[in-house]
């Protein structure tokens, strides 16, 4: 690019302390910027000049750099929600965002959680499971993370148990094939001496 176009490309903040309505009559003046380069807009400019010209200074600071330091927001309802998706997880059903009035298992527990919780009548310490018991009989089934993977525990437990019978029945073959082994060698070689000493 020549000088002249990479003075008209830029904006005035790139530069500072000048516009670009300046720099290019100062090219075009000095012939950098041929007549026939000369961008639409500076006769316009030219013609309607601003009443203030145009450039591009920072702004300056009246007090300082000001930290804008944005608190952790944690709510009770967020250690609630925590404590909550530790023991239960997820659940089996995903959220259904279409419904307006939806709310989730977790929202729902929160609710009855805050609710028992104003009553006053349960110990902090049992709160929490006293909530899994209210919904329950509220028909609200929740399911512990561990209960949902007895099934692939016993089945690998069961795998393990394989492997350890398999592992077991074969070192006990290969410890009687080393035994056979064993015994015929020494059969093999009674019956050379018996051959060599025949008299023996």
């Amino acid at each position: 690019l020549s000088a002249g176009l990479i003075y008209t490309l830029f904006p005035a903040h790139v530069l500072p302390g000048l516009s670009v309505s300046p720099r290019t009559r100062d090219l075009l003046r000095s012939r950098v910027l041929a007549e026939a380069q000369k961008p639409l807009w500076f006769d316009v400019y030219a013609a309607f000049p601003p009443l203030r010209e145009p450039s591009y200074r920072e702004p300056r600071q009246r007090y300082g750099k000001v930290k804008d330091i944005i608190p952790p927001l944690l709510y009770q309802e967020d250690e609630i929600r925590a404590t909550f998706y530790e023991a239960y997880g997820n659940g089996p059903k995903a959220f259904e965002l279409s419904r307006l009035n939806f709310k989730s298992t977790c929202q729902r527990f929160v609710e009855k959680f805050n609710e028992l919780q104003k009553e006053g009548k349960i110990e902090p310490e049992n709160l929490f499971e006293e909530t899994g018991k209210q919904l329950l009989e509220e028909g609200i089934i929740l399911r512990r993370k561990g209960t949902a993977n007895v099934a692939q525990q016993t089945l690998q437990e069961a795998k393990t148990r394989d492997l350890v019978f398999e592992m077991n029945l074969q070192s006990t073959l290969e410890e009687s094939l080393e035994q056979k082994q064993d015994q015929e060698e020494e059969h093999l070689e009674s019956t050379n001496v018996q051959k060599e000493n025949p008299l023996s």
